[in-house]
């Protein structure tokens, strides 16, 4: 700092104490900025550069001076390429500080539970400030979370974060699975938790439902869920009711034609639906439909599924 002061007193008139109280005031003076700003410090941008950009954006007064102070506190590290935020009236000490040592800006982007790789996509894309093409991937291989993120991150490293957790999170709820189950594989699992996940958005249910297929699997039923049969017929949610011919259609992922899990998941499930998928509830429940309230009515027979059935038409019609 010292070295600053003498040298802004050397390249300014002012001389003597006069110089020195003024060099030292203008390195503490509050700055121009009226208001919080978030800047993007573009990578290989020098002193000169940051200081054009801080001037533009009034956090600092002037760019010279700026450039100046950087230089002679160089042994106080060098500058940063990143996003920080600046507060209102910074001084010049305080911005010099921000871009060696304050944190930078942490963007977060949430993959929601129950998307498909359609409706991932333009999440990754749209996200601002991340950086490159988006690698391909397959259904479910990412984990429904809020990621962080720096401005000029990669969408392929997010992409393998997102990847990653999900594989901890399959393998985690797989080595705590309930004995017995007739699931294979951590894949089946996976493919199961995708189908409990489009099934209910209610968290307490979520075992229930998966007690359901878990109990039609052992008895060799179809799992008759319409997810799937969404799934065949647009690779992901409809935006219109299922038909008569939809239910029909010969496909493997259609689950009033197929026995047993479909061939692949048909969504990402977060870590609640993984843990139901390898944790269901022990019942004797085959049926379940919408309740009209949100939820589902639970039958163990056919007749009491019908009679739930009738219950919901007479609340839809």
């Amino acid at each position: 700092m010292q070295r600053f002061l003498l040298l802004l007193m050397g390249l300014l008139v002012a001389g003597g104490a006069f110089g020195w109280i003024w060099a030292q005031r203008l390195w503490v003076a509050p700055g121009p900025l009226a208001t919080p700003v978030q800047l993007v410090i573009p990578r290989g941008a020098n002193g000169p550069a940051i200081g054009a950009l801080l001037t533009e954006a009034k956090v600092v007064a002037d760019a010279r001076s700026f450039a100046a102070a950087a230089w002679i506190t160089r042994d106080q590290g060098p500058l940063r390429a990143a996003e920080f935020v600046f507060p209102p009236a910074a001084s010049l000490q305080q911005v010099l500080d921000i871009l060696r040592r304050a944190r930078p800006v942490q963007r977060r982007l949430t993959i929601p539970e129950g998307l498909t790789i359609r409706q991932i996509l333009p999440l990754l894309e749209r996200a601002e400030g991340l950086a490159g093409d988006t690698p391909a991937f397959a259904e479910a291989a990412l984990l429904p979370e809020t990621y962080t993120y720096q401005w000029g991150d990669t969408r392929a490293a997010l992409v393998t974060r997102a990847d990653t957790a999900m594989d901890a999170a399959l393998a985690e709820a797989w080595a705590a699975r309930a004995p017995n189950l007739p699931l294979a594989s951590p894949r089946d699992a996976l493919v199961l938790a995708s189908i409990i996940e489009r099934e209910t958005a209610r968290p307490e249910e979520r075992a229930r439902v998966a007690g359901v297929f878990v109990n039609r699997l052992r008895r060799g039923m179809p799992l008759q869920s319409d997810p799937t049969v969404a799934y065949a017929a647009a690779a992901g949610p409809l935006d219109r009711a299922i038909t008569r011919a939809d239910l029909d259609r010969d496909h493997p992922f259609n689950t009033y034609r197929i026995r047993g899990l479909p061939p692949g998941p048909i969504a990402a499930p977060g870590v609640a639906s993984l843990r139901a998928a390898t944790r269901p509830e022990a019942h004797e429940f085959l049926y379940f439909v919408a309740d009209g309230a949100g939820g589902h009515a639970f039958g163990r027979t056919l007749e009491e599924h019908n009679a739930n059935v009738a219950r919901w038409r007479a609340l839809t019609r």
